[in-house]
């Protein structure tokens, strides 16, 4: 894979074999993140669980202190006051059964999160197999289930992410953007780490969190410290 001059010029800076602190490694992604555009800072988390066994799930969502950094279209699906509720709250679309057959006929997905209050489920479930793939189906776990439409709006808005597993056993998210400075990366790293470390399941056994690397958009990733994080 052709990696751009930035990308080869920042992997220099970067020791491969070395492990950094947290305020080390925020700093460094910092200083690569070279794009025209305000790069978003990820994490990436490989942990020792199986996601194939139902009790080594690790799944949640938190508000991160200082958001993402990225304007989120929140969708609701909701009827009567609870749709107003949710148009009061800031969602940016409201809708029931028209507004799956929107997105079943026009392929209409102009929104990054998708709320339903728990009678809604029936029609949402309908989406299941254009909603799923796409991380976009609503779960009571995350919050995105729930009767209470506008704290569901509001959190969504605030900067409120999704963390779970993928096949490999690694979580992926958004800590927020570059231009955030280290010190509020610090504190959505914290907070991100806190809630994975919470949530480790009673059947996991050994070393819980395998590796954990930050990353800016375009840039190569920094080791940090796993051991350090267990505390």
């Amino acid at each position: 894979m052709h990696k751009g001059k930035k990308y080869v010029d920042s992997a220099k800076t970067i020791d491969r074999t070395k492990l950094y602190d947290t305020a080390d490694a925020l700093s460094t992604v910092i200083s690569t993140a070279k794009a025209k555009f305000d790069e978003t800072i990820e994490l990436h988390v490989k942990l020792g669980v199986d996601s194939r066994h139902a009790d080594q799930q690790v799944r949640g969502a938190i508000v991160l202190p200082h958001g993402t950094g990225k304007q989120v279209r929140v969708a609701v699906f909701a009827k009567g006051p609870k749709a107003d509720e949710a148009l009061a709250a800031g969602a940016d679309i409201v809708g029931a059964e028209d507004l799956m057959e929107r997105i079943q006929k026009e392929n209409f997905f102009e929104f990054d999160v998708v709320i339903a209050t728990p009678d809604m489920m029936g029609v949402v479930g309908r989406l299941g197999r254009v909603l799923g793939p796409k991380g976009l189906m609503p779960n009571p776990k995350a919050g995105t289930v729930s009767m209470d439409v506008a704290k569901a709006v509001q959190e969504s808005k605030a900067g409120k992410i999704e963390y779970r597993l993928d096949k490999t056993n690694i979580i992926h998210c958004p800590i927020g953007k570059a231009s955030f400075g280290p010190e509020k990366l610090q504190d959505n790293f914290d907070a991100l780490m806190g809630a994975i470390i919470k949530a480790k399941p009673a059947a996991a056994k050994g070393q819980y969190i395998r590796s954990c690397v930050v990353a800016s958009t375009m840039g190569p990733g920094v080791k940090v410290n796993a051991a350090k994080l267990m505390g």
